[in-house]
């Protein structure tokens, strides 16, 4: 190990300073990939931007970092891209000033993740201080610039890239803010399916004054609503909630008084378990509409579309929830739930690849107004992360 790299530190409040000031609302690098990229390099990691594009989607720029090439293989995974910071005015400090206040980095990201990003690279830092270059395997970072997007040009096309070239990642630690309400508390094994739906009915238009010349399709779609909501679709599984269906809009597009339209649309969303997989579920709700508009002599059309953004998955507990646990007890004291709970994650589909699980900062102000993480929080982690190096390379 180069003596340069025996001196080099992280500092991890810094670092997710420097992180947030980087504006990089999806689908914008904003810096933030080649500050990381600087900082990894001074640390002997091979640095590789997997940059992405598709017709139809932003392009996207992606990091691939790794230190060591053979023997096991530790990756952090996690994403610089950052939703927008929607109305500046109501922010009390400014989304990308990254300011400290009672004890918090204020600023879009700070939870959301690039507060374990620097946490990532801070416990790289401290571990091969210790270890040195030949602690006989390898620790990678992957990260995308297309979490929070459309999840196209990032994670799923930089795994492919790493299988095309035989490069295999042991086991995954994602850095989403999983804890609830206090470090430690919370870390997600699985995560539920999720598919978007566009439900379209057609009727007949026609005059209100002359019901029997129309077929009002806002009263067939009323019926088909109560067809997939009145019955719950399961009822949790052992290690997953029970699914869950919510209409998210429904158009019409009719500024008339005196005219029912001739058409309908509605889009819903399903969160669903491992009960379930996107194509069971999908023909579970045309039964549930098919047998609605048969039971009321039904014959008007209706039209199902359907978007997958991921399949159910679950880890399950074992070495690596084992790994996690014991680090987290050691730091903070406490024993973390296994949870499936809350939206998707790029975890989907590294889950394919290798064991992984996801572990970070309190997500309470993610995606909000003055969002932040604790500076005694992101110590922490940096620590955490640090002795789930030690112990997983400790033999």
């Amino acid at each position: 190990m180069p003596d340069s790299l025996a001196n080099t530190a992280v500092d991890v409040v810094e670092l997710t300073r420097a992180l947030v000031r980087c504006p990089s609302v999806t689908p914008a690098e904003g810096g933030a990939l080649s500050l990381l990229e600087d900082r990894l390099t001074a640390l002997n990691f091979r640095c590789e931007r997997m940059d992405f594009s598709e017709p139809d989607t932003p392009d996207i720029a992606n990091l691939y970092a790794r230190v060591g090439t053979g023997g096991k293989h530790f990756c952090f995974a996690g994403h610089s891209d950052v939703v927008p910071a929607g109305d500046l005015s109501s922010w009390t400090i400014g989304p990308f000033a990254a300011e400290l206040s009672d004890g918090y980095v204020f600023g879009r990201g700070a939870a959301d993740m690039k507060g374990a990003i620097a946490a990532f690279a801070c416990a790289a830092a401290a571990f091969l201080r210790k270890r040195g270059a030949g602690f006989g395997g390898s620790i990678s970072l992957l990260i995308t610039g297309d979490e929070e997007g459309p999840a196209v040009n990032g994670t799923v096309k930089m795994l492919r890239r790493l299988a095309e070239r035989d490069e295999v990642v042991d086991v995954c630690v994602v850095g989403e803010p999983t804890s609830s309400k206090r470090l430690g508390d919370m870390m997600k094994i699985g995560r539920r399916g999720s598919v978007n739906v566009d439900l379209v009915v057609r009727g007949i238009q026609g005059h209100v004054g002359y019901p029997e010349r129309l077929d009002n399709p806002i009263h067939r779609l009323a019926r088909l609503i109560e067809a997939l909501i009145a019955t719950p679709l399961d009822g949790g599984s052992a290690h997953f909630q029970p699914s869950s269906l919510q209409f998210t809009t429904v158009d019409v597009g009719n500024p008339a008084t005196n005219i029912a339209p001739g058409v309908v649309k509605a889009r819903f969303n399903v969160r669903f378990n491992d009960l379930w997989t996107s194509q069971t579920l999908l023909a579970h709700l045309r039964e549930r509409l098919d047998r609605a508009n048969a039971a009321v002599g039904g014959n008007g059309l209706y039209e199902l579309e359907a978007q997958v953004s991921g399949e159910s998955f679950y880890t399950p507990p074992g070495e690596l929830s084992d790994l996690i646990a014991g680090a987290v007890r050691e730091v903070t004291g406490i024993k973390p739930e296994l949870s499936t709970t809350g939206g998707t994650s790029d975890a989907r589909f590294i889950h394919a690849a290798c064991p992984v699980v996801e572990f970070g900062l309190v997500g309470e102000t993610m995606h909000k107004v003055d969002e932040k993480s604790a500076v005694a929080d992101l110590q922490a982690l940096a620590r955490i992360y640090e002795l789930m190096l030690e112990r997983y390379f400790a033999s």
